[in-house]
């Protein structure tokens, strides 16, 4: 992964993400935290101007997601991992908002039918959980299986999207 250059607090009605941005766009997003994120500039002079309007976008993006509606515009997305985990995680963008896949069905869409397995480890691995959407991601027998995020909000994501798991 590009080494992240600055993280910002992206504030929703849901809580407070972290959002970390590399010199390529997001690399990093993560759920909110009972505390909150200690490395933040004090001001925002200090965050240049071309990651402050990604921010901007970022922040658009994530609210449209917690509403259950699909954002108009992504941020420059900075998905550092392997050939395979970036074909997953440019699988899981093809999911649309209201929509679920399984394991299996993201697998056989890749053209990897055995590696059911390693998709869920790839979907574990995303960087960006909520806008590369691994939440509609569920086990063959629609169980909501695992969570890089914990199951609470996997549940949240999906039934604001009209999900009933």
């Amino acid at each position: 992964m590009n080494k992240p250059l600055i993280t910002i607090q992206a504030i929703t009605p849901d809580g407070e993400f972290a959002a970390s941005y590399s010199e390529n766009g997001l690399a990093e997003l993560s759920f909110p935290k009972a505390r909150r994120i200690a490395s933040l500039p004090a001001k925002n002079d200090i965050v240049p101007a071309r990651i402050r309007a990604w921010h901007r976008v970022t922040e658009t993006a994530l609210k449209s997601v917690l509403a259950g509606r699909a954002p108009k515009i992504f941020p420059p997305l900075d998905l550092v991992g392997t050939d395979f985990q970036k074909t997953v995680w440019n699988a899981l963008r093809e999911i649309p908002a209201g929509k679920t896949s399984s394991y299996g069905e993201i697998a056989r869409a890749i053209g990897k039918p055995k590696a059911v397995r390693a998709v869920g480890g790839a979907c574990g691995a995303n960087p960006i959980p909520v806008l590369v959407p691994c939440h509609r991601v569920l086990a063959a027998d629609g169980r909501i299986g695992g969570f890089s995020g914990g199951l609470a909000w996997k549940r949240t994501l999906l039934a604001s999207e009209g999900v009933e798991v």
